[in-house]
């Protein structure tokens, strides 16, 4: 089902919105109703409803909303609807947006704390480290913008006394960042209980940021200007 006005989107790309909103629970990331998920579309974006059990999402459920904030239907879109369209308006790379509770994420966001390079995978929110963004209430324009002054030009965010926010080039790319901010928040408050843990020096996260860029592909997708993310063995033909 298409909304009158809208340029039209696949019922798959809806589906997909779907698939990822109930993945969010399977996955230990949320529970209940809370969180939400959107992917961009040609000229806006659509995101799951507010309030509706994920288990209850049908494809005419999913709004679609314009870049000025627009929507149409019955069906109101998630109340977080404005961190999720401006991550679209602030970068353009970004495909999917993935909002959730996880327990972890939210533990360290409770204590106003980010997480800092302790471990080398923290580059793959696309930094050196992943800050909390200052408190502000749920579902204000002031929790929009701490949330764009605490990503910077990083790909994800804990957000103070409330929960995470990822975005990625897709669906998949944004639940991925996800889980591994909450993994990354169970190691960091776990290496906490024992002491503070040792920090990455900058040269090594340049290294490691660097290595990155090619990090995870196959040889012909490799970034040439930045090599193999590893030695890669000798091919025996």
């Amino acid at each position: 089902m298409t909304a009158p006005g809208f340029p039209p989107d696949s019922t798959a790309l809806r589906e997909a919105v779907i698939a990822t909103a109930r993945a969010l629970p399977e996955r230990g990331l949320t529970r209940g109703t809370s969180g939400n998920v959107s992917v961009r579309t040609s000229n806006g974006l659509l995101i799951t409803p507010s309030g509706i059990p994920y288990a209850a999402l049908t494809v005419d459920l999913i709004v679609a909303m314009d870049l000025d904030g627009g929507y149409r239907g019955d069906t109101l879109p998630s109340s977080e609807w404005r961190m999720h369209l401006d991550i679209y308006l602030a970068k353009p790379e970004a495909g999917a947006v993935v909002h959730c509770h996880s327990p972890r994420a939210t533990a360290l966001s409770c204590l106003r704390r980010g997480i800092p390079a302790f471990h080398y995978m923290v580059a793959l929110a696309g930094g050196d480290r992943i800050d909390c963004a200052a408190y502000a209430t749920f579902g204000t324009r002031a929790l929009s913008e701490a949330m764009l002054a605490a990503l910077g030009a990083r790909n994800a965010c804990l957000l103070a006394n409330h929960g995470q926010i990822a975005c990625g080039a897709s669906l998949a790319k944004a639940l991925s960042i996800a889980e591994g901010v909450e993994e990354l928040s169970d190691q960091y408050l776990s290496a906490l209980s024992v002491g503070e843990p040792t920090v990455l020096d900058a040269a090594e996260m340049a290294e490691i940021l660097r290595k990155f860029r090619s990090y995870g592909r196959q040889p012909d997708d490799l970034d040439p200007d930045a090599g193999p993310a590893f030695e890669l063995p000798v091919r025996r033909d």
